[in-house]
């Protein structure tokens, strides 16, 4: 009999374990970091504003591929971001993501499968972390913008920590070249009232980052939620 083929969409618990923690651990948090000290001096301020616990979504600007390792690097909890399900499909980057924790999605529907894993990651000592922009955007801008962080932290009742990325997008490969700076603020409390919370996050990354918000036509406003059939 075949042997069935693994879910990357869906996460236990159990499976945020201590050998995930190592893996993030020894390639974030030591051989990113030191590349990103090393390489990019990277600077972080407010990290007196994350909290204790895990009751929060962390939810960045996106600029580059950086991003995910640079705010697991950071963050003093393991992060599990989502991740496209076409990036499941490639050999090494599957195992690669998988073992950093990530799980895939399907960008255009958040399909119930995505709900249960963030509140399985919510009994773990991990956090969710998703981009709220969906995509990698434009330096100065903070654009395609979609609700559906907002939507998540609602189900989950979490609160939404803000975190601000300026210069992912410029690529370095030589000593003290490069300038990374992250930029933490206060956690946006749990609110039921998505649209306070989407607003309240663009206001922040503003602060955070200099970078001009501009609003969606209307077609990426909202990341719809289906049945997983």
């Amino acid at each position: 009999m075949a042997k069935p083929k693994k879910e990357y969409s869906k996460r236990t618990a159990e499976e945020y374990n201590i050998w995930r923690s190592i893996f993030m651990f020894l390639v974030c948090k030591v051989f990113y970091m030191i590349r990103f000290k090393l390489v990019y001096r990277l600077q972080v301020e407010g990290l007196e504003n994350v909290p204790k616990d895990n009751e929060y979504i962390v939810c960045p600007n996106h600029l580059s591929t950086l991003d995910p390792p640079l705010i697991c690097a950071v963050i003093p909890r393991r992060v599990s971001f989502m991740a496209k399900k076409e990036l499941f499909d490639i050999p090494f980057l599957r195992w690669w993501i998988d073992w950093l924790g990530a799980f895939a999605v399907n960008r255009e529907s958040l399909g119930p499968s995505t709900i249960k894993t963030v509140m399985e990651i919510k009994k773990s000592q991990w956090v969710f972390g998703i981009f709220p922009q969906g995509t990698r955007g434009i330096p100065g801008e903070i654009k395609g913008v979609t609700k559906g962080f907002a939507g998540l932290a609602k189900i989950t009742k979490c609160a939404v920590l803000p975190v601000g990325i300026i210069g992912t997008n410029e690529v370095k490969r030589f000593p003290f070249t490069g300038k990374i700076i992250v930029k933490i603020g206060k956690p946006i409390p749990y609110s039921s009232d998505t649209e306070s919370v989407v607003k309240q996050w663009t206001d922040e990354i503003q602060k955070l980052t200099g970078f001009e918000y501009i609003p969606n036509d209307g077609s990426q406003d909202m990341i719809g939620v289906k049945d997983d059939k």
